[in-house]
């Protein structure tokens, strides 16, 4: 790094007078370098746009959950229900990323594309969804803009088509994480985040349905029933939750609780989607007293990372594989909160191998404090499991 390309990333005056000060033997380049490594960088107009599109896909979730109709949900090749919202809302994210950043190279991990949407007899279906879009622009007001067409809609849908990988910049998008939640009516979430050369650098958990008092009863953070979080974190800056109605933002850890006796775990509402034996077995080894806490989607992280509850433990069905789109918001949500996010083995997880994540066994979360017993009882249980078989 030359002295003037270091001039231009520094900005303390004390360092600047001292470079332009003659030196016997200067030794600039080193002093340059260790104070360009200290500086952190800063998402913050990334962060401000990804919580823009999150509320703006939000809004358009919540109008079609309170009136959702039968017409309204396909079935995807793996048979889980996909919505008008979920396309909807990848389509809000994905135009309003493109406007936020018109001058930059565009590149989106996201789990829908329009295949479906292309066929015979799902014509209704898509005006729909641009219909849903469209109202939802101009009830914001944000982007002035001229009324999408289906072929707009269909091509802001299928700017999800990126691999990602461990180069340049990638968002991350479920449109909505726990669909069945959703159909449901109960909780689900839309989760964006941002990956700079394969490290999430900022995520954003919008959850329509969860509640801004604590779920368990305990760190009471309303004293009234207003439902719709928003949690959002940058690398290096912790986590935030506020109303999606725009209250203050507040900052969020995770419990402090050391003792396992008295922690609460949540695990998936689906008993399909992770191994609710194995879950159990493990509580009991922990002395977890507490019956377990299921919920849908990546709202489970937020609550996590407002101290709501202590473990969060998933073993899917063997052979699946994680989608990076699954865990990316939810993961930095609550390491910025302070908890921890690793695989069964006590590894972090990779994002920047594409799609997927490579894990040993399974995802648990936690706190600094119980994480080390975790991983012991963790590792205990796989073994005995395998054992038995």
């Amino acid at each position: 790094m030359t002295i003037i390309s270091c001039l231009r990333t520094v900005s303390k005056p004390g360092l600047i007078s001292q470079f332009s000060k003659p030196k016997p033997k200067p030794k600039t380049h080193q002093s340059c370098s260790l104070v360009v490594s200290s500086i952190v960088m800063s998402y913050d107009k990334e962060l401000a746009a990804a919580k823009k599109a999150s509320s703006l896909a939000a809004r358009l979730c919540l109008k079609v959950q309170k009136a959702l109709l039968q017409s309204d949900v396909q079935s995807k090749n793996d048979k889980s229900p996909v919505t008008v919202a979920d396309y909807g809302s990848q389509a809000l994210v994905s135009f309003a990323l493109q406007k936020e950043f018109p001058s930059e190279p565009f590149s989106l991990v996201a789990e829908e594309d329009s295949k479906d949407l292309r066929q015979d007899g799902a014509q209704e279906t898509l005006e729909r969804i641009t219909k849903l879009v469209n109202e939802t622009l101009a009830s914001d007001g944000a982007y002035n803009t001229c009324t999408l067409s289906t072929e707009d809609v269909i091509g802001a849908i299928d700017g999800g088509k990126s691999e990602g990988g461990s180069h340049g910049r990638h968002w991350v998008l479920d449109p909505i994480d726990g669909t069945k939640g959703f159909v449901r009516g109960d909780q689900y979430a839309i989760a964006l985040a941002l990956l700079d050369e394969g490290k999430v650098v900022l995520g954003v958990l919008a959850c329509p349905n969860l509640p801004l008092a604590s779920i368990v009863g305990d760190n009471q953070h309303s004293s009234n029933n207003e439902v719709g979080c928003l949690f959002f974190a940058q690398v290096g800056a912790g986590t935030y939750m506020q109303s999606l109605s725009g209250s203050l933002p507040v900052k969020v850890q995770v419990t402090a609780i050391a003792n396992s006796e008295e922690a609460s775990f949540f695990e998936s509402y689906e008993a399909a989607h992770s191994n609710r034996d194995l879950s159990s077995f493990i509580a009991k080894k922990l002395g977890v007293k507490a019956p377990p806490v299921r919920i849908d989607s990546q709202a489970k992280y937020g609550a996590l990372s407002r101290g709501d509850g202590a473990i969060y433990l998933r073993f899917p069905r063997k052979g699946y594989r994680e989608k990076i789109w699954d865990h990316a918001a939810g993961s930095i949500v609550v390491t910025e909160a302070g908890g921890v996010v690793t695989d069964a083995a006590g590894y972090p997880l990779d994002f920047s191998k594409g799609k997927h994540l490579n894990l040993q066994a399974g995802i648990i979360v936690s706190n600094q404090k119980l994480m080390p017993a975790l991983l012991k009882a963790v590792k205990e249980s796989l073994e005995e499991q395998a054992s038995s078989l």
